[in-house]
């Protein structure tokens, strides 16, 4: 898909601004916050039925809600808006406020000048032996019979493709557990933040607290050894990690310990985060939908002949790649963005005024019936070229676009149609008692416990 920049015609004079109406069901102090804590997903998915663009309360806090495409496309392109607001100040805790992630203006630009290289399109063949290597290994790895923890698995996939690719880190188990149990508890904590900005109640040595604590802790450690690693080894691979060991500042002088950190950070949680959910999220599809996964295995044999699927071939996967694009419409892991006003402005016709904070919701977006026919059902046939044309532009953009696009768009799409072509091509999957794929709400989205057992075919 295309994005080309969009944004509707603002009114002729200021004083046509409107104020945006006000979501019903909010609750004194708490105002919606309630919602977004009880079911968040569905009172996103229900604010459009308010508005285009609504107002919101989360504590004493008022955020703007946008509810459409063209919207959402027009906040991401436009200048008048940063990166900044609840998601971003809950995420400072574990990105920092130096990475590429959560920094704004010049220094966003340079770093992006730094990490781009790495995930060009012609960069990414490079890594296509490690992608296969891993997504084999993992179906070697389980035993027919034998049930999976989805989670932990899914993980370790993520984690260590995103290590030996762009870090040229060694075979990372028992980092990848580490990072699975610890982004569990700090994504739950930073949630809870955001919706419910309650401050000082956060430092108290309550139980919750402490635990979020000593995980996020945990996750600095992790990133602090790689780097020691690298650095004691002397050695100079051509990777990310390098990259940003020898990267300079605007002033021509090494860029500070902190950022070096704050990269890898952004480099390795969030990216392993978003790419393991989709993976946990695809291997619930292939078990639910089994008819997809025998198409999926259709495919990869006739694109292969029956060798094992490579690097190469995801390009001719027209179904596999489908399959993974409708699942990241239906379950995104990514399911709220915001931003913040940087100037008086408008959108869509009502009036933003300078820092206010903005919040929307892919996965909202992603499930609207005024953009989706059978909009919750699992279609992938709807990406094809005859159909995606009647999708909305802007109902679909899982990687964000604009400057602030995901860097590594292609890099993960590349590994998650070769990880799922390898799965599904070797075994069908079925749910086991205990599984549990309804979806855990946090800052992302993924199945609370996701147990399968492998099938040989």
């Amino acid at each position: 898909m295309t994005v080309e920049s969009v944004k509707p015609d603002a009114p002729a004079h200021a004083s046509e601004l409107r104020e945006p109406p006000l979501a019903g069901g909010g609750v004194p102090l708490l105002g919606h916050g309630w919602k977004l804590v009880r079911d968040p997903l569905a009172f996103m998915s229900r604010l459009r039925d308010d508005g285009d663009v609504v107002r919101l309360k989360l504590g004493p806090k008022t955020v703007y809600a946008v509810t459409t495409p063209a919207l959402t496309g027009a906040l991401a392109l436009s200048p008048d808006y940063k990166i900044d607001g609840p998601l971003w100040e809950s995420l400072e805790g574990l990105l920092g406020k130096e990475g590429v992630a959560t920094a704004n203006g010049p220094t966003h630009r340079r770093q992006r000048r730094t990490i781009q290289p790495a995930f060009r399109l012609d960069a990414i063949p490079a890594y296509g032996p490690i992608m296969e290597e891993e997504a084999h290994a993992l179906t070697e790895r389980w035993k027919p019979g034998e049930t999976i923890d989805c989670t932990s698995e899914s993980f370790r996939v993520a984690v260590r493709i995103a290590a030996r690719c762009l870090l040229r880190g060694e075979y990372m188990d028992e980092r990848a557990e580490r990072l699975c149990v610890a982004l569990a508890t700090v994504f739950r904590g930073m949630y809870q933040r955001m919706v419910m900005p309650l401050g000082p109640l956060y430092k108290l040595p309550l139980p919750a607290n402490r635990e979020f604590n000593r995980a996020l802790a945990d996750l600095h450690l992790l990133v602090d050894e790689i780097v020691a690693e690298r650095r004691a080894s002397g050695q100079k691979p051509d990777d990310l990690l390098t990259a940003l060991l020898e990267a300079k500042d605007d002033n021509g002088d090494p860029i500070g310990e902190q950022e070096i950190h704050d990269q890898v950070v952004a480099i390795l949680t969030p990216g392993s985060e978003t790419v393991a959910s989709t993976i946990m999220w695809l291997l619930q599809v292939l078990a639910e939908h089994p008819e997809h996964a025998d198409k999926v295995r259709d495919e990869v044999e006739s694109v292969t002949g029956g060798r094992p699927v490579a690097f190469e071939d995801v390009r001719r996967l027209t179904h596999t790649n489908n399959v993974v694009v409708e699942a990241m419409r239906l379950r995104p892991a990514v399911w709220i963005l915001t931003r913040r006003a940087v100037t008086d402005t408008e959108l869509g016709g009502y009036r933003i005024p300078a820092g206010a904070d903005i919040i929307y919701s892919p996965y909202a977006i992603q499930r609207d019936p005024r953009s989706y026919a059978d909009n919750l059902k699992f279609d992938p046939d709807r990406w094809l070229p005859e159909r995606v044309k009647d999708v909305p532009k802007y109902a679909m953009s899982p990687f964000s676009v604009g400057n602030r696009k995901c860097p590594s768009d292609h890099f993960s799409m590349a590994q998650l149609s070769l990880i799922t072509a390898a799965v599904a091509t070797r075994y069908r999957f079925e749910q086991v008692a205990g599984s549990n794929d309804t979806t855990r709400v946090g800052i992302t989205l993924r199945p609370h416990q996701l147990l399968l057992r492998p099938v040989p075919r």
